[in-house]
């Protein structure tokens, strides 16, 4: 049974509120920790399998970040009508048995597999706790809300780094020369050493109480809806090729609007692939591309006013290619670490100390930093919020170049964390701007649509491409330094949506019983 939280308008959030933030934040840690201990590892990874910078990209970015987006979609739907925090603690059960079965991996196409298993269990974190912390907490907290559980994620990013660092260091330290039992290598270890605890925050998450859904905005729903399951199977249904098919071809038209659209992708994949060489990379990103525009047919199908208010403002349109945008930069920044243990010539354990704790202090102080400015903001300007998005694109630029041209890796250790301070100033403000121009029943499908704009067009690309130019000229600085380059275009992008997001906003309600809502 639901239980009533007082989280209306103007009602302040209870403590137990604040104690289902803390337990979200820890899934989140644990989230971002066993997708980033990846980083740590590359060096190990790389030299054990015989990798290229650009196969590390793509599976640090694409290999998690297509099925991490494309199962967010049908796990938001459900989200929006299930309970939220039993589907929270099934992903979180799933993508820690993935990353324990990662140790196991002993080949590029096995890590590949056990990545894209991480990515479909932890697509049901964020949509989940999107809308569950706002049916906990107020309108007006909801920025410095989201904003503290996202710093989850940097502190689970950057713990990653001094305890893969760690584990592997004297894993391989005690057990040279092929002694290891079971001939496990140290980054074999570190992935099952971070997996299993994540089985145990399972049933943690599992107690949390489920609140009433919409009391926050005055608009209450029922928690649960008859068939939430049958209609995550059509979710489902509609993203997986080749369901695909079946899917579409019940609405007059739409079968032949979908064949065109798979050849005009599929062909689109062919030449890139083609060209590159790395037909992984551009079949998976083929692949998402595809089960996106399906499954955004079946919506315009099925549920017109959530279409109309997602894919039909252009505002959010705008916002969304503008994250994108920035999540392509700060993704990119992955490369640090295995650029400071290539350049200064330092170890994983040294290198996960050094980088691992500020940038988790910084991260985490630029995510609260970011959500509180953006609350502020907001109530002077509706733009607020994405002017804090374009402080941190034009910040950290630089400073990246400035770390690009250290030689002294002491200098490096206090630079680089400046940059993550100022780069992640975003993700909060993003988030609840997309959450404010959507109904309270539309949040989890906003939070997934949010995270595919991110993973597909930041996750997807931004790791692969930078290394894809070291790979090309041969220096990781020459591509870490090429992601710059969509800095522009994410300002204009943001620039663009902050001159029509508060007109979004304040017509969400009409514009949707317009698509058709009830009233």
């Amino acid at each position: 049974m639901p239980v009533e939280i007082p989280a209306s308008r103007g009602e302040p959030a209870s403590l137990y509120s604040w104690y289902v933030l803390g337990v979200l934040f820890l899934v989140y840690v644990v989230n971002f920790l066993d997708r980033n201990i990846i980083s740590i590892l590359a060096q190990d990874i790389k030299a054990d399998l015989g990798l290229g910078d650009d196969q590390l990209g793509f599976l640090y970015g694409t290999a998690f970040a297509v099925f991490y987006a494309l199962f967010g979609i049908p796990l938001g739907r459900l989200a929006d009508s299930w309970y939220r925090g039993r589907l929270i603690a099934l992903g979180l059960a799933v993508w820690s048995s993935m990353t324990a079965l990662s140790g196991l991996a002993g080949s590029y196409g096995q890590l590949a597999l056990a990545r894209a298993g991480v990515g479909i269990g932890e697509a049901s974190a964020s949509p989940a706790a999107y809308s569950l912390l706002g049916d906990y907490f107020p309108v007006r907290r909801r920025a410095l809300v989201l904003s503290i559980y996202a710093s989850g994620l940097y502190v689970g990013g950057a713990l990653s780094l001094p305890l893969g660092g760690w584990i592997a260091h004297a894993w391989n330290h005690s057990y040279a020369h092929g002694m290891a039992p079971f001939a496990l290598a140290g980054w074999q270890v570190a992935f099952l050493a971070v997996g299993v605890p994540g089985l145990l925050l399972a049933l943690w998450v599992l107690t949390l109480r489920e609140p009433e859904r919409g009391r926050a905005e005055g608009r209450p729903s029922p928690v649960v809806r008859p068939g939430a399951w049958g209609a995550f199977a059509g979710e489902l249904a509609a993203i997986l090729p080749p369901f695909t098919l079946w899917s579409v071809s019940r609405f007059a038209g739409e079968l032949r609007r979908n064949l065109l659209l798979l050849a005009a992708i599929a062909a689109a994949a062919m030449i890139l692939a083609r060209l590159t060489g790395d037909a992984y990379q551009w079949g998976a990103l083929g692949f998402g591309a595809y089960s996106v525009a399906s499954w955004a047919q079946m919506l315009r199908a099925t549920d017109r006013p959530a279409f109309a208010l997602l894919f039909g403002t252009r505002a959010i349109m705008l916002a969304l290619s503008g994250f994108g945008a920035i999540a392509f930069f700060s993704y990119a920044l992955f490369w640090g670490t295995p650029y400071a243990m290539r350049t200064f010539g330092i170890g994983s354990d040294v290198a996960g100390m050094m980088l691992g704790f500020p940038t988790a202090v910084a991260s985490a102080a630029s995510s609260l930093t970011g959500g509180y400015l953006a609350d502020l903001w907001k109530r002077r300007d509706p733009r607020g919020r994405l002017f804090v998005c374009m402080l941190a694109v034009a910040l950290p630029v630089p400073l990246l170049y400035m770390a690009l041209d250290i030689s002294n890796v002491r200098v490096f250790y206090f630079v680089y964390p400046l940059i993550m301070f100022v780069a992640f100033l975003w993700v909060g403000p993003a988030a609840a701007a997309i959450q404010d121009c959507v109904l309270p029943r539309m949040r989890g499908t906003a939070g997934a649509i949010f995270i595919l704009a991110l993973s597909i067009l930041g996750l997807g690309l931004g790791p692969y491409c930078t290394g894809k130019v070291a790979a090309v000229t041969g220096s990781l600085r020459v591509g870490m330094l090429s992601m710059i380059a969509v800095t522009p275009l994410a300002l204009l992008l943001l620039w663009c949506a902050a001159r029509q997001i508060g007109v979004a906003e304040n017509t969400r309600e009409v514009r949707a019983r317009a698509a058709g809502e009830p009233c």
